[in-house]
């Protein structure tokens, strides 16, 4: 897990208490740790889904990047992937 996934997925939990148990569930995923060659590989994502029309967060496409530079796939429920997987080629994940 990249560490603004991490960051979003705790953020806006209002009791303290949940916070500490998703926080501490979450441990159990081990952060991965990102490289210059991540946020320039973002940037050109950005910039190569921008052109063809199609806007995102810059969290969004430092996923995509890391996904792509290390072959993994995308688990997520957010439909703004599927837009950008058609443009860069990130893999989603599909549930069971």
């Amino acid at each position: 897990m990249v560490g603004p996934i991490r960051q979003e997925l705790l953020s806006g939990i209002k009791e303290e208490s949940q916070f500490r148990t998703l926080r501490d569930r979450l441990r159990a995923f081990p952060d991965l740790f990102l490289e210059n060659t991540d946020y320039e590989e973002a940037a050109r994502c950005f910039n190569e889904c921008r052109g063809r029309g199609v806007q995102g967060s810059n969290t969004d496409f430092l996923i995509c990047a890391v996904a792509l530079t290390r072959n993994l796939s995308v688990y997520t429920t957010d439909k703004d992937f599927d837009h950008y997987s058609k443009i860069l080629s990130v893999k989603l994940h599909e549930a069971r």
